[in-house]
């Protein structure tokens, strides 16, 4: 594919992880799959900690939420105060989410737990974040410009920075000026980028999103962000029509300076 020239008003770059910085395999093959195998016995041990006592209020929280919006949840609903069979409670939780990573939901809560799970695993070194080979030399390139980089995942800002901070290159988190997550809002919803422009200090033409998620470069493309979308291998089919729409990016390598030294 031929370079993509960044419009020369940019000031920032935001970067989806999943498919963009990471593997679509890192997070499928072994980041979800570490949860399901290692959450029971998670719970079990943290269970009267109170990290994991603001997780489960937070699951709680969310499932009322679900209720109220009609949609389909388990039907038992998390509480920690009700239950005297501790067990009961954690298969409860275990339900919760297993049955949330099922249908792919993006939840605070969810992202929350994952994250402290992660955490341990990352830290034990049983886990290292994959990145593609192209991406921290580019966001050198790009810082050295002036340009400053932003992360934007559905992932929580602590499981990004475990990523990217226990990475097979060793610690890259420096080469980040800052990280947002689903906190901010729904990287489908357009007002979610408005509210980054605006935390970031800058206007949403200034900025740069690359995405291998056309419903995600829409939403940010709607509020005047500039866009690319990144095509790697095991991302989904791009249709022709998004084909014709979007600038396409097979490497960050292939990102084009327009009017800089």
């Amino acid at each position: 594919m031929a370079t993509v020239s960044i419009p020369a008003c940019t000031s920032a770059l935001l970067l989806d992880i999943e498919g963009t910085t990471t593997p679509i395999t890192f997070v499928k093959d072994i980041l979800f799959p570490y949860i399901k195998e290692h959450l029971e016995e998670y719970l079990s041990t943290h269970w009267e900690e109170d990290e994991c006592k603001q997780d489960v209020h937070l699951l709680k929280k969310q499932i009322e939420e679900d209720m109220k919006q009609n949609r389909a949840c388990p039907v038992h609903a998390v509480d920690q105060t009700v239950h005297t069979d501790e067990e009961k409670a954690i298969r409860e939780v275990m339900d919760n989410v297993l049955w949330q990573m099922a249908a792919d939901r993006k939840s605070t809560a969810l992202k929350q737990l994952q994250g402290h799970m992660w955490r341990a695993a990352y830290a034990s070194g049983r886990i290292k974040g994959e990145i593609y080979p192209d991406v921290v030399p580019s966001i050198k390139r790009w810082r050295a410009k002036g340009l400053k980089v932003y992360i934007y995942s559905s992932g929580s800002v602590e499981a990004q920075k475990l990523l990217f901070g226990y990475s097979v290159e060793g610690d890259v988190l420096d080469v980040f000026d800052g990280h947002f997550d689903t906190s901010i809002g729904p990287k489908v919803d357009s007002k979610s980028y408005e509210r980054i422009a605006e935390r970031i200090g800058c206007q949403p033409e200034e900025i740069t999103f690359l995405t291998d998620v056309t419903r995600e470069a829409k939403a940010a493309e709607d509020v005047g962000v500039n866009v690319a979308v990144v095509v790697r291998p095991g991302n989904m089919e791009l249709t022709d029509e998004e084909r014709a729409h979007y600038n396409l990016i097979t490497s960050f390598s292939q990102l084009e300076l327009t009017g800089r030294a």
